[in-house]
């Protein structure tokens, strides 16, 4: 199941937050080159260039049809594709910024170590990874995939992400080269119209690799079984909305 701009900009305004909140506490008045790491459909890079102007800031990604949606949303700006797992800036920047990538990379900690050499002294890296595979959510995902005419895919391979390691093994990690580490979490609680839109939400990530293991026959059945899992975990509020929690790590490393 190929990634979606369209279905991952059905909830903008949410996905969009924590990247604005990571840029917050970006201490760098001016760049004169930034790069935004997995810039999907160009919504993060907006912001970046709201902040610093457009000159010096530029997007990558691996996908093409986000690349598609972020040229024709910003075409004034460059995008490039590539894969983080190898991608190193030939020169160093300002602002290797990433929002909602690195928890795809199993490695992502030794990609996060290379990547502060590319900065300049001063220089800021700064990533925000979803952190939310102990919320319903995901755990969801797994249940799911325990039934029915898929579950024997599931029980030869699990497509479930690595956990995030803790905050101490990424300070660790990155505080040789850095003149500070700031690490935090944040819970957001985001208010959706009713189960069904949270099953909408995770269709444009988390639940993607499961619906591409259970297979394209089983995808609209595999969709059905969880959002009946969905619709008992998450009950309605009083308006009959349901409430999404989503924690999240971000981390602010400034080159030495």
């Amino acid at each position: 199941m190929a990634w979606s701009a369209g279905q991952y900009v059905k909830f903008e305004d949410e996905r969009t937050r924590p990247a604005r909140d990571l840029l917050a506490q970006v201490p760098l008045q001016h760049v004169e080159r930034a790069i935004d790491l997995g810039c999907g459909p160009g919504n993060s890079t907006e912001l970046i260039v709201e902040r610093y102007g457009a000159a010096g800031v530029s997007g990558l990604d691996s996908d093409d049809n986000m690349l598609e949606a972020a040229r024709k949303r910003m075409p004034g700006t460059h995008f490039e594709k590539a894969d983080l797992a190898t991608w190193r800036p030939e020169a160093s920047v300002d602002l290797l910024f990433a929002n909602a990538v690195f928890q795809w990379l199993p490695n992502h900690l030794d990609i996060l170590d290379q990547l502060m050499d590319g900065l300049k002294p001063g220089g800021v890296l700064a990533v925000q990874m979803p952190d939310n595979l102990t919320e319903q959510s995901h755990l969801m995902m797994e249940e799911t995939g325990k039934t029915g005419p898929w579950s024997e895919a599931f029980a030869k391979k699990s497509v479930r992400r690595n956990p995030l390691p803790s905050p101490s093994v990424y300070y660790n990690r990155l505080i040789g080269k850095s003149a500070r580490v700031d690490i935090w979490h944040t819970n957001y609680n985001h208010a959706l119209e009713n189960a069904a839109a949270i099953v909408e939400w995770v269709k444009g990530t988390g639940l993607r690799p499961y619906l591409d293991h259970a297979g394209a026959e089983h995808r609209d059945a595999f969709t059905a079984e969880y959002l009946k899992h969905i619709e008992k975990a998450y009950p309605p509020l009083i308006d009959g909305k349901v409430l999404l929690r989503f924690p999240r790590l971000f981390l602010v490393a400034v080159k030495k």
